[in-house]
């Protein structure tokens, strides 16, 4: 393949992308797409997931682990960035992301073949997560290579536009999870898909892994890569070399500081949690949100590329941290918007009927579990799991110990404690009596909760006839805005930070950081500190919190990197 026009070290070129250039984006942008899409479906899938996989434990809890088991998977995205970014740096880019796209794709179609708890018991979700483990170290070994390879194919000057392609990837291919999940549910019953159809966009997955490998297999390595290993001067250690002093160290560290956890936050809460939003907290019907979220993905991709030539002009700070800077600012009013918008019954009803829960602190506790330890069980604990599933905003009253109950308008309802129903569920021997009492309690307590909402007005799930399909999509659309700002130029920006012979370590793994850990551990996070404070819209505050520590550090400490020349920059 002809490379002309990406020589290492070439003058600024402004003339139209080469078709060598052009086929070097598309390859790696598509198996990207096919990765991300992979990786992706899970979240969509959330709620057959926990009801396959986790049907042990309370639904909301349950939801909470699938989206912890979605988590796990970036949990270890640093580690496979650390060990494919070694590998990358020492043998290739080319060969390294094929290893990552072939573990991506089986871990993907065995999910779909993993029996439910039903039916295997325990060994069902630990292979699952297992499995989400093995995504989330190919992810993490992918994306630095994808866009490293397409870095050092961009002449001078024009990396944010060449790399902005890689950028949409990630959002191509919710798009379409998010198209194939909805495809799913429209040609199937609820039941049908509930009980096996949710596995045909996994079991694609194997068609897709093939179309990738074929596309990758035609690519030849960077030409960075071979210069440097035709001139020896490939690095012996690269981790050591990247981590292992604090001159890289800190810039690694800036780097995940200051762009890749503000950028990661406000990615995944523009681009993910508003999904769970509106279909767990608002309860519109997946159908509606599905298409919304689709229209607004449409509609605001193109900014990718739009961001991405522009941060080439004017610099990669100053668009990553305005989108930081506008959705620390904007956040609450536009998801205030969202909830109004798409279930004004909800509002309405929490207006004039408000919800509290009355009970002791001490006997409260912060439901975050993430390895699945605890078991929450306390009559504060059962009230509050049982208004976040049902979306119910609330405020917290302190009362006696001991005790709790859920006030709804004039009428109080006490809860349980619902320890005798975990010793059954452990096997532990429990009084049949008092077992029985618990049994009858919990069904008193949901039925009398149910009754009492609904004669107050809250609605069982948003009126889609009710629902303003073009402000809520018009809202979603600016946070996926903000996401393409803060996402376009991350690319270009991590590859500048690194010189070539530590490049595929060294930004892999801040950038992995940020969205494997601050990102993918985002939506539990939200759903634990609303359940704790009642405020459907008080888990807002981490991804503010962590999108203006972004814009401080980075304002301060980031360096201003498109001018620089990767292929002659040997570091600070």
């Amino acid at each position: 393949m002809s490379v002309a026009a990406m020589t290492p070290g070439s003058d600024l070129q402004v003339g139209p992308m080469t078709s060598a250039e052009k086929k070097v984006i598309l390859a790696s942008s598509l198996g990207t797409v096919f990765e991300w899409y992979d990786f992706y479906l899970a979240i969509f899938l959330a709620g057959e997931i926990a009801k396959v996989f986790f049907t042990g434990v309370n639904p909301t809890a349950g939801f909470i682990f699938a989206l912890l088991s979605f988590a796990a998977g970036f949990a270890v995205r640093p580690f496979g960035a650390l060990i494919f970014g070694h590998v990358g740096d020492l043998v290739g880019r080319k060969y390294s992301f094929l290893v990552t796209m072939t573990i991506m794709g089986m871990a993907t179609f065995l999910v779909g073949c993993v029996p439910s708890y039903t039916s295997w018991g325990i060994a069902a979700p630990i292979i699952f997560i297992g499995l989400r483990l093995l995504q989330g170290l190919a992810l993490g070994g992918e994306y630095g290579g994808a866009a490293t390879y397409v870095a050092e194919h961009a002449p001078q000057g024009r990396r944010g536009y060449y790399t902005s392609f890689i950028q949409t990837t990630a959002t191509i291919g919710l798009f379409l999870a998010l198209i194939v999940a909805l495809i799913g549910r429209l040609s199937l019953s609820a039941e049908a898909f509930g009980d096996w159809g949710w596995r045909i966009p996994f079991w694609l997955s194997l068609i897709l892994l093939g179309i990738s490998i074929w596309i990758r297999l035609q690519l030849q390595e960077s030409p960075a890569f071979q210069k440097m290993k035709k001139e020896g001067t490939l690095s012996k250690a690269p981790l050591r070399e990247t981590f292992g002093t604090w001159k890289n160290g800190k810039v690694a560290l800036v780097a995940l500081l200051g762009g890749t956890a503000g950028q990661a936050v406000v990615w995944y809460g523009g681009q993910f949690y508003t999904f769970l939003f509106m279909t767990r907290t608002l309860s519109v019907p997946a159908r509606e949100a599905t298409i919304m979220s689709a229209i607004s993905l449409l509609l605001a991709t193109p900014f990718f590329v739009v961001f991405g030539r522009l941060s080439d002009r004017i610099g990669r700070k100053p668009i990553i941290l305005g989108g930081c800077l506008l959705a620390a600012v904007t956040y609450f009013p536009i998801f205030h918007g969202i909830g109004s918008y798409a279930n004004p019954d909800l509002a309405a009803a929490a207006e004039k009927s408000p919800v509290v829960v009355v009970s002791n602190k001490a006997d409260c506790s912060f439901q975050f579990n993430p390895v699945s330890t605890a078991d929450f069980v306390t009559p504060c604990d059962i009230a509050k799991a049982a208004l976040v599933n049902k979306g119910i905003p609330y405020k917290n009253e302190e009362g006696p110990a001991g005790q709790a109950s859920v006030k709804i308008g004039g009428q109080a309802i006490a809860s349980y404690d619902a320890s005798p129903l975990i010793a059954k569920k452990y096997g532990r021997p429990v009084d049949a009596g008092e077992l029985d009492k618990t049994t009858q309690a919990k069904a008193a307590f949901d039925k009398a909760v149910a009754d009492t909402l609904k004669a107050d007005g809250y609605p069982n799930a948003a009126d889609p006839a009710k629902i303003n399909y073009f402000m809520v999509t018009l809202l979603l659309t600016i946070l996926v805005i903000y996401v393409t700002m803060v996402y376009a130029p991350i690319a270009a920006q991590l590859v500048e930070l690194f010189p070539t012979r530590i490049r595929y370590s060294g930004m892999s793994l801040p950038y992995h950081i940020g969205n494997g850990w601050f990102g993918g551990f985002l939506p539990p996070t939200i759903f634990a500190i609303v359940a704790a404070t009642g405020d459907i819209y008080s888990g807002l505050w981490y991804v503010i919190a962590v999108a203006l520590m972004t814009f401080v550090v980075g304002l301060v400490l980031m360096p201003e990197t498109k001018d620089r020349d990767i292929f002659t920059y040997k570091g600070a």
